[in-house]
């Protein structure tokens, strides 16, 4: 055999070989999507929730006979020198029924500092029924030196949610919303993403025969 048609012959079985990398690249790219999906689903990674109008809150439907548990967490993310935290723990509500509660935020620096609260909802899958009508994460929060405050998040579980889920998960971190700041205190910064007629009061469920 000719040394021309050897190289020929390596060079389309370098080709093949190529060829079969890139195919299996494209498929594992694909596979990612509802890989990624299904982590969200689990972990609740960017579980983002919704938001609507008081009106449009308020004409909800209530489902009277369902409980669902809301628990609520907080932190502060390195680079924010904030104490942050949920004033209550949990709480238990009618799909359909507004609810508020507070988180409280304290800046322990001796500077003003502006945050940027970034929410998210476990299970992911209720993320989507999760819609906030008031939220301090709406906008940015700036806080003097060693002033405190509550801060109120005002929501609506919707009646549609999935039968299977019982309990949600809101989550909040709590990013310094300037870079040079975030840095001295130790860490990089994260970009920064009414009436209360007829709100149905959430019962903390300590205060429940469950």
């Amino acid at each position: 055999m000719r040394q021309d048609d050897r190289l020929l012959k390596a060079n389309r079985r370098l080709a093949t070989k190529l060829l079969l990398v890139c195919l299996a690249m494209f498929g594992f790219g694909y596979a990612l999507v509802p890989l990624y999906d299904v982590l969200c689903d689990i972990t609740g990674l960017n579980g983002k929730t919704g938001r609507v109008d008081t009106e449009v809150a308020q004409v909800q439907k209530i489902d009277s006979e369902r409980w669902v548990t809301v628990e609520f967490t907080g932190s502060a993310m390195e680079g924010l020198p904030w104490e942050f935290r949920p004033m209550q723990n949990k709480i238990r509500v009618h799909p359909g029924e507004i609810a508020v509660v507070n988180y409280y935020a304290r800046n322990v620096s001796n500077e003003t500092i502006v945050g940027q609260a970034v929410p998210s909802v476990t299970p992911g899958k209720a993320a989507a029924k999760f819609d906030k009508i008031e939220c301090f994460c709406f906008s940015q929060q700036e806080l003097k030196a060693g002033e405190a405050k509550e801060m109120p998040v005002r929501f609506v579980v919707d009646a549609s949610l999935s039968k299977d889920v019982n309990t949600i998960t809101l989550s909040y971190a709590f990013f310094n919303s300037d870079k040079v700041s975030a840095k001295r205190y130790g860490s990089g910064a994260q970009p920064a993403s009414d009436r209360t007629s007829h709100i149905h009061p959430a019962v903390p469920v300590d205060e429940l025969s469950i």
